[in-house]
């Protein structure tokens, strides 16, 4: 392994083992990077030379860590106590923070801030201007863009498209067990729900849900899930209104 590229050196004697054969080194810049890096200033672990892009302004800061094939690139950041592992792609101008873990075949590009305990996995897409964090779960090949926002303890899986910050609806605290049901968009503007390991459509959850629990709490997720569906319903129908004032003017 390279100790070095022109961009940024690893530190001697500064390492740390995540897993048998697995060392990762710190890292201490060689050069200005952006605004906020001087010549000589500590970053932090990084595998190999290939989860850090040699150009650009990528950096990855405090006690983060990128290992495996991921990479971070462009001008995005990673700092905190994130973990960026697998074959996870931090791009652009992303921005990932706190103890969020992106792992797997993520991507988080654009202008995307992931931050606080989120997970992304699996082939989760979170890019644009999205804003992910809390303890919110992206996988799957769920997609989070636009100006979306999730958060608390929000899951977004399958096949979610949620291009919008009206277009999920979440509720904590509910069902026998107190945890987090979470409706969004997924292709063709369909809805979908999340509550524990169930994902699947709104009838199918209503199915099992009026099959599993009493009335009262059967009554319950019903009424929250008329109310997801009647907000996601009128923001789906607004960004249509908008889309057609665009092709007007």
């Amino acid at each position: 392994m390279s100790l070095h590229t022109s961009k940024y050196e690893f530190v001697p004697g500064d390492e740390i083992i995540i897993a048998p054969g697995r060392t990762l080194k710190r890292i201490r810049a060689l050069v200005a990077i952006s605004n906020f890096v001087r010549p000589g200033a500590l970053g932090g672990y990084i595998e190999n030379v290939k989860n850090l892009q040699a150009s650009g302004n990528a950096w990855v800061y405090g006690d983060a860590r990128v290992s495996g094939n991921a990479q971070v690139s462009g001008d995005a950041w990673v700092s905190g106590n994130a973990l960026v592992f697998g074959n996870a792609q931090v791009s652009d101008d992303a921005r990932i923070s706190g103890n969020a873990r992106i792992f797997g075949n993520a991507l988080v590009s654009g202008s995307a801030l992931v931050s606080g305990g989120t997970e992304a996995s699996g082939n989760a897409q979170i890019f644009g201007d999205a804003w992910v964090h809390g303890d919110a779960q992206v996988s799957g090949n769920a997609q989070v863009s636009g100006d979306a926002q999730v958060y608390g303890d929000a899951q977004v899986y399958g096949d979610a498209m949620v291009s919008s910050d009206g277009f999920i609806f979440w509720a904590s605290k509910v069902g026998t067990t107190n945890k987090t049901l979470t409706v969004y968009t997924a292709k063709a503007n369909t809805l979908q729900v999340a509550r524990g390991c169930f994902i699947g459509s709104v009838d199918e959850f209503l199915a099992k849900s009026k099959a599993k629990h009493d009335d009262q709490t059967h009554l319950e997720y019903r009424l929250l899930i008329e109310v997801a569906q009647s907000r996601i319903t009128r923001a789906i129908a607004k960004a249509r209104e908008v889309r057609r004032e665009r092709k007007i003017i």
